[in-house]
């Protein structure tokens, strides 16, 4: 049995946060019935497409395991259609503009009188405050969110990172908010409203640099490379680079091949309790004795010094022959691996952690799976649907309309 099996989602939502949070849902069991516009649906259908009148990668990769049905909820049919909705599912799941809900005619005092046990989920730019108004996309909200601020070089300017923590950050914190509220239900027998700002996701996703923001108040941060080459630190949390920021000092360096090969590289991390492996290991086995090296606190003016030494010795291997040196002696170490080489690596194929998906107008492509492996409730990866494939199965078993009802509300615009 899949773990929300039983549980039906109302899914509203549009573009990557929102159908992030509910193709987790669907992943793991429940019935997700993705509402889209007719003749239009999401806009992420159309968006980057590279293969010409199909649906894109964007919606494909975010919109498995759902049912679609087109619905236009303005019309006198389509209110009925979608209080009924309304009225079947557990839970309802948003990402709209702030009061667009509300401009439909649904707002939630409605839809708590036509089902108390609704859970009503919504992604939001910001929360209350001077910026609640605001719309918000993914870079933006890793600059509003702390992110931006506290990435790239100490020299350079802010900078966003690939992994969209906005967007699908977001969506994984509101499916973790839904879950709750479904476990309350059992208890308390009432929906509730579920609410998740891009912005305080990043930042929650941030914390260790607000724990450094404070921390500045106390002295300079010495796990930052800047200390020990005697550059002040100002009053907010800085760029590092790729600093650990966990307290043990690392660096991406470069490996065998790196002179043409943009991801021959290594993230090598110099951990205090293997520091005597580290020396062994890159022929400097003095360092273990030498006052100036022996003690972490010592070597913290020299870590640039140090990284130089560490490369010279990882230059001369492949980034993989690195990893194997460095694993068996416990020194903390990996590969920079590209998209690629995820795409094709057999054991992430075997895990569910990438999937091959076949397509009925696309074809075989690859998506990533459930990242959440459950012993007992196994997930699968399913297609992701045509736009309104699933309207008329909806509108009956769901919403209970007949075939001519469902004719009528066609002939209107309603689906």
């Amino acid at each position: 049995m899949k773990a929300l099996e039983g549980v039906r989602i109302l899914d509203m939502t549009h573009v990557q946060s929102g159908p992030t949070c509910t193709q987790l849902l669907a992943w793991f069991g429940a019935d997700v019935i993705k509402v889209e516009r007719p003749g239009v649906g999401d806009a992420t259908r159309g968006q980057l497409r590279d293969i010409p009148g199909v649906d894109s990668l964007y919606f494909t990769m975010l919109n498995h395991n759902k049912r679609s049905v087109t619905l236009n909820p303005k019309t006198e049919q389509g209110k009925r259609i979608f209080t009924r909705l309304i009225e079947e599912c557990d839970v309802m799941v948003e990402n709209f503009a702030p009061g667009a809900i509300d401009r439909m005619g649904f707002p939630w005092e409605k839809i708590q009188q036509i089902n108390p046990r609704m859970i009503y989920a919504s992604v939001k730019g910001f929360g209350p405050g001077p910026y609640e108004d605001c719309k918000v996309y993914e870079n933006v909200a890793q600059c509003t969110g702390g992110a931006a601020s506290t990435t790239g070089f100490l020299d350079g300017p802010p900078l966003v990172t690939g992994a969209q923590i906005g967007d699908s950050g977001t969506g994984l914190h509101l499916a973790l908010g839904i879950v709750t509220a479904l476990y309350h239900r059992e208890k308390s027998g009432k929906g509730q409203r579920v609410e998740c700002a891009m912005q305080d996701g990043v930042l929650n996703l941030c914390r260790v640099k607000l724990r450094d923001q404070q921390r500045l108040a106390h002295g300079p941060l010495k796990e930052y490379s800047q200390y020990g080459q005697g550059i002040p630190f100002g009053d907010s949390t800085p760029r590092a680079g790729n600093d650990s920021g966990g307290g043990q000092p690392g660096w991406i360096l470069k490996c065998k091949g790196w002179e043409h090969d943009p991801n021959a590289y290594v993230y090598f991390i110099t951990q205090a309790a293997v520091w005597g492996n580290i020396c062994d290991l890159i022929g400097k086995p003095e360092w273990k004795e030498d006052p100036g090296y022996a003690k972490p606190e010592a070597r913290l003016d020299k870590i640039p010094q140090i990284f130089d030494a560490i490369e010279e010795w990882t230059r001369t291997l492949d980034k993989f022959d690195v990893m194997r040196a460095c694993n068996p002696l416990n020194i903390p170490c990996g590969p920079i691996l590209s998209m690629k080489e995820l795409a094709e690596e057999p054991s992430l194929r075997d895990t569910g952690t990438v999937v091959e998906v076949d397509h009925p107008t696309r074809g075989k492509y690859l998506t990533v799976g459930n990242p959440v492996k459950l012993s007992d409730s196994p997930s699968e990866v399913l297609r992701s649907p045509l736009l309104g494939e699933h309207s008329d199965e909806i509108l009956k078993d769901v919403v209970g309309l007949s075939d001519a009802e469902i004719a009528a509300a066609r002939e209107e615009g309603a689906v």
